[in-house]
């Protein structure tokens, strides 16, 4: 019997549907794979603003991991807002069980309105627990601060963060250049016992539709991931889609603030294995 290519993205919801899990889970259905997904927390967001957060009690998120692996079994897993300490030692217990699924993690920390999505508290519980279970770790310029207790000015300073971040166990590291970088974006994929990044560097794509974009890149990167493709492959093919998702959302009106990629500009079917 055939079987779909399967995600599961274990993350917050978006009210206003440009990140979170609605927009892994459109990216994810976009790119030819069957989405599951375990819900963290319920943000009440729009492109303006988010509004406020509700956590998801930790037995209800184990309840659904269970839910979903027991049964479903993905191909990959991505995780992003994770929000409590309590709730990221869950993830890490349950996804402890499933070693050999890829694991792509995108360290939430802050909304583009500046918003935390990550308690405070909880950072330390994300690098000693969760973090370090990662395939690739791929946080933006202010989470890679956030985790390697430094300040990213330039690209020598990523270079040195990368180091730290490393040292905290995950197997490879994208640390996406957009805060950074001005006339192209490049994100730098690093890999443990290797100094020497892999950049992938792209034209900068004038657009106010930008919100959701590291969600839509690593859900992305899982998606590839479970479809077969060897990580730099997966990165790679990940980063032709988002920066074709924000060109082909560009100029389109969604709300009053920074609306969403256009994560359908070219969908594929489920792939059948």
């Amino acid at each position: 019997m055939m079987h779909y290519v399967k995600t599961l993205t274990i993350a917050g919801s978006d009210s206003g549907g440009g990140a979170g899990i609605q927009a892994d889970i459109k990216t994810m259905s976009a790119l030819g794979c069957y989405a599951s997904s375990v819900v963290t927390a319920v943000t009440a967001q729009n492109t303006k603003q988010v509004f406020c957060v509700q956590n998801i009690e930790a037995a209800v998120v184990e309840a659904q991991l269970r839910a979903v692996l027991t049964d479903l079994r993905p191909d990959a897993i991505k995780t992003g807002m994770v929000g409590c300490a309590e709730n990221i030692e869950t993830i890490a217990q349950v996804l402890a069980q499933y070693k050999d699924i890829p694991l792509v993690i995108d360290p939430v920390m802050v909304s583009t309105s500046g918003n935390n999505l990550m308690e405070k508290e909880a950072v330390g519980t994300f690098c000693r627990h969760l973090l370090p279970m990662a395939t690739v770790l791929t946080p933006n310029i202010v989470e890679a601060e956030t985790l390697a207790r430094r300040t990213i000015a330039t690209v020598a300073d990523i270079d040195e963060a990368a180091e730290q971040i490393l040292k905290l166990g995950c197997k490879a590291l994208l640390i996406k250049g957009g805060h950074i970088e001005d006339n192209t974006k490049a994100d730098r994929l690093y890999f443990s016992g290797n100094s020497k990044p892999l950049i992938f560097e792209t034209e900068t794509i004038d657009s106010f539709n930008t919100h959701g974009t590291g969600c839509t890149l690593s859900s992305a990167i899982a998606t590839f991931l479970a479809r077969g493709l060897r990580l730099e492959e997966a990165v790679s093919m990940a980063k032709n889609y988002i920066s074709q998702a924000i060109r082909e959302g560009a100029n389109v009106c969604i709300g009053s603030g920074h609306g969403a990629v256009n994560h359908f500009f070219y969908p594929e079917k489920l792939i059948k294995r």
